[in-house]
């Protein structure tokens, strides 16, 4: 049986996630107490194969039962039941705006706390389960449709105990890439935007990789991540890390952390890694 605990920020998609889930062929239950998770699954478990496919969406909602959370994993564990977590996240700013945009309560709203504390304190609660959790997916700039295409990578193609690899690039003006598990700023190398022939082109042209990469810095720079993406990437996939996300930074996110997360995706590809580029602000003005 394939167990998916889905969890994270109230206002981060988790709902809508779990629609796409039970697209996928997942028995999903929304908002289940932790506590009833063992049994829930014991309980499928002798179902057959009817509920071989299963994700159970729990977060703050369950008030103070949320803080069983820890304790129901590591019986879990125990049990010798295995699952991976979904962690469902986006920017304070954007789950603020979403919350006024709809005009919900906050789980944690209470009197003397504003929507933004409400937000901080989940936030904080969360903390150590983000960290533990296999997959994140951060829902800031995304579309429902691009949600969708995440989960199918990571959940509907079948393959399982590989490691999936995301080259992705983004721009440092537009906000940090909060699902990345390693961070590269390449601000420091030539920047096309300067060259009015290459202003509105993007990483994907030849004409810009060839401007980027024509430079001793950058061919230095490339060698010396190149090195550390082959001793960093073996040793993630031997921890068992199910989903690998390595972002690129420049400033707009068109030029030279296209071009990166370009050479370092076929780098990977060539080393039979399952990699896929993804670009968040390629397409922003």
């Amino acid at each position: 049986m394939e167990l998916l605990i889905v969890t994270g920020m109230s206002g981060a998609g988790k709902t809508q996630a779990a629609k796409q889930l039970e697209d996928m062929g997942f028995y999903c239950v929304d908002n289940i107490p932790p506590a009833i998770i063992p049994s829930f699954v014991e309980l499928s478990n002798k179902s057959g194969n009817e509920l071989n496919k299963l994700a159970v969406v729990t977060d703050v909602r369950g008030g103070n039962l949320f803080s069983e959370i820890s304790d129901v994993l590591d019986q879990l564990k125990k049990s010798n039941t295995s699952f991976k977590i979904l962690y469902l996240d986006a920017m304070d700013e954007v789950i603020v705006r979403r919350y006024k945009e709809n005009r919900r309560k906050h789980p944690l709203a209470e009197s003397e706390l504003s929507l933004a504390q409400a937000v901080q304190k989940e936030r904080d609660l969360l903390y150590k389960i983000r960290s533990s959790a296999d997959y994140v997916i951060d829902t800031s700039y995304i579309s429902i449709a691009q949600l969708k295409e995440k989960l199918s990578a990571i959940f509907f193609d079948g393959a399982r105990g590989v490691l999936k690899i995301q080259c992705k690039s983004f721009g440092f003006k537009y906000g940090a890439d909060t699902e990345a598990d390693l961070v590269i700023d390449v601000r420091c190398l030539p920047n096309p935007f300067y060259i009015e022939s290459l202003k509105y082109k993007t990483g994907l042209d030849n004409e810009v990789k060839e401007y980027v990469m024509n430079s001793n810095d950058s061919t230095l720079f490339s060698e010396k991540i190149i090195d550390f993406i082959d001793c960093a990437v073996p040793l993630y996939a031997k921890e068992g890390k199910s989903q690998l996300t390595i972002a690129f930074g420049c400033t707009g996110g068109k030029h030279r952390s296209v071009t990166f997360a370009e050479l370092v995706c076929e780098h990977l590809k060539k080393q039979n890694y399952d990699c896929i580029s993804v670009h968040r602000d390629i397409h922003k003005r």
